[in-house]
């Protein structure tokens, strides 16, 4: 156990020196976009243009770097969702260190091949489980059983420091301090680094903590008065969906002043969408949590100065089909319908004369004929143009001979749609 049991900011400045001339001192942009969503000066900060393409180098770097040679030696283990995992392979090739990465089934290849390729010769990826806490429970035991440095992802006072020196960067590159830090919150490293620093050395910043809607574990801490283990999390933002939060971590927030709020999976998917197609950045979706958070979940005052963390970059491409489905039903305008049409000739015809919409779009078509049956189910999507064309739909299926049942959002066949 490391002999320091908190982090305060002369630890997050501490970091920073360590870590001068090894990470990028990513780009601080205005974004003209998010600027006139809230009428405020928003800036993003790049942490997707990070050495490892997110903030996690600064972490694993951090912590790895303090090992004795001995302990160093005997080599490392981490678990993570894909981005840390980067950043301790690159700091093991750094440094000459060999280490073991334990990922999720769930993290996207591109991440699985990007660990590789950064820790080269150092580093063995290990696929195990579905979840962040099967990798962590699988890298412990690996630990305990080697006798390998376990460096943990967010719940470790060197990781917590670490991350922390993204907001020294904001406030020397802004050259004033801004009113809002806006920071994703997965396991809360990054928002316990930052909102120690800021308490203690900029107290006037408004910060505040963002996380996915269905991955709340700091909101649950917070409740509970400690950590505790949440019944379900949404894999989809993987980069911050953490069944707990850190021992660490939660005391650090808790007692730092800092705001917590959450959104929704699928603004985070609009958000990505806004990001890549205005202002051509690839974010991942825990680098869009904090932006997509604006106006929504996080308000601010006119003409204030406010920075968004981008926390990450790496976004496999294959996942965009999801991201647009996601955005398209939070938008309002993809439906989707169990409809049951007649075993006749002409039934479809007149569903797409008489209920479908002139610009209204059937984008998938699933159609069951059952023999001995007079009817036979279809599942329908719809896409429409503009969410107020809904109760129009609604009201030519009501009055349609047709049984329609309408899948809803957190039915378990919604679920299997996505």
């Amino acid at each position: 156990m490391h002999d320091i049991d908190t982090v305060n900011a002369e630890l997050v400045e501490q970091a920073a020196e360590r870590l001068a001339g090894v990470v990028t001192r990513t780009p601080l942009e205005p974004n003209a976009r998010l600027s006139s969503r809230v009428d405020a000066r928003v800036w993003l900060k790049r942490e997707d243009q990070q050495t490892v393409r997110s903030y996690k180098i600064r972490g694993a770097y951090n912590f790895i770097v303090q090992l004795d040679v001995e302990t160093r030696a005997r080599g490392v283990v981490c678990a993570s969702a894909g981005n840390h995992a980067q950043g301790v392979a690159y700091a093991c090739r750094r440094l000459g260190a060999n280490g073991r990465v334990y990922v999720p089934g769930t993290t996207p290849r591109q991440k699985r091949e990007r660990i590789a390729t950064l820790g080269g010769a150092h580093i063995e990826v290990i696929v195990v489980g579905e979840t962040y806490e099967d990798a962590f429970a699988a890298a412990k035991d690996d630990a305990h059983r080697t006798g390998a440095t376990l460096v943990p992802a967010f719940d470790d006072v060197r990781t917590v420091a670490g991350q922390g020196t993204v907001a020294l960067e904001v406030v020397s590159q802004l050259g004033f301090v801004p009113d809002v830090l806006v920071v994703p919150v997965g396991g809360g490293g990054l928002l316990a680094g930052i909102a120690t620093w800021v308490r203690e050395r900029h107290p006037d910043i408004r910060v505040v903590g963002v996380e996915p809607a269905g991955a709340m574990c700091m909101a649950a801490a917070l409740e509970a008065g400690e950590p505790v283990r949440i019944d379900a999390v949404d894999p989809f933002v993987d980069g911050a969906a953490v069944r707990e939060a850190g021992q660490v971590t939660f005391p650090l927030i808790r007692d730092s002043g800092a705001e917590l709020t959450s959104i929704a999976e699928g603004a985070v998917c609009t958000e990505m969408l806004s990001m890549y197609q205005s202002d051509g950045i690839i974010a991942e979706p825990a680098g869009a949590l904090a932006a997509a958070s604006l106006g929504a979940s996080v308000q601010v005052e006119p003409g204030q100065t406010v920075v968004c963390i981008v926390s990450g970059g790496n976004n496999d491409v294959s996942r965009y089909s999801e991201i647009l489905e996601r955005s398209l039903m939070h938008e309002g305008l993809k439906h989707y319908f169990l409809v049951s049409f007649p075993q006749e000739p002409g039934a479809l015809r007149r569903f797409l004369d008489e209920i479908l919409g002139p610009e209204d779009d059937i984008t998938r078509f699933e159609y069951v004929k059952r023999n001995n049956r007079e009817i036979g189910p279809a599942l329908i999507g719809v896409e429409i143009p503009r969410r107020a064309d809904l109760p129009g739909l609604l009201a030519r299926l009501e009055k349609s001979p047709l049984q329609v049942e309408q899948v809803e959002p957190g039915s378990p066949l919604f679920h299997f749609l996505l």
